[in-house]
């Protein structure tokens, strides 16, 4: 399993117009091999912004790399920069590479 995230610090007053834009967008993903599930996850208010992040399990890194360069991909992503600026800055991407798991009614490995 690989887990991809991108942590934004988005402006406060554009949270809802950034929930909007997440939740109104073609994402693409179901089309995607490998692909598993994803999350909008809403974080901690700080002074100047709120923390977001998107989350993504895929069934490995080669799954989402593959993605990364795939046309859907472009597709998912096309006119991102180019509205009113909801973030401070850019996302931080983090990606996971799964080490050891457990789920309901199993023990971990």
């Amino acid at each position: 399993m690989f887990v991809a995230m991108n942590r934004f610090r988005v402006i406060k007053d554009e949270a809802g117009a950034f929930e909007d834009r997440w939740i109104g967008r073609d994402s693409q993903l179901h089309t995607v091999p490998g692909f598993v599930s994803f999350n909008l996850l809403r974080g901690p208010e700080r002074e100047d912004h709120i923390l977001y992040a998107s989350h993504t399990i895929w069934k490995d890194q080669a799954d989402f790399e593959a993605w990364t360069k795939s046309e859907a991909f472009r597709k998912a992503h096309a006119g991102a920069g180019g509205a009113k600026p909801l973030t401070l800055g850019h996302p931080e991407f983090e990606g996971f590479s799964s080490v050891d798991a457990a789920a309901r009614g199993e023990q971990s490995a």
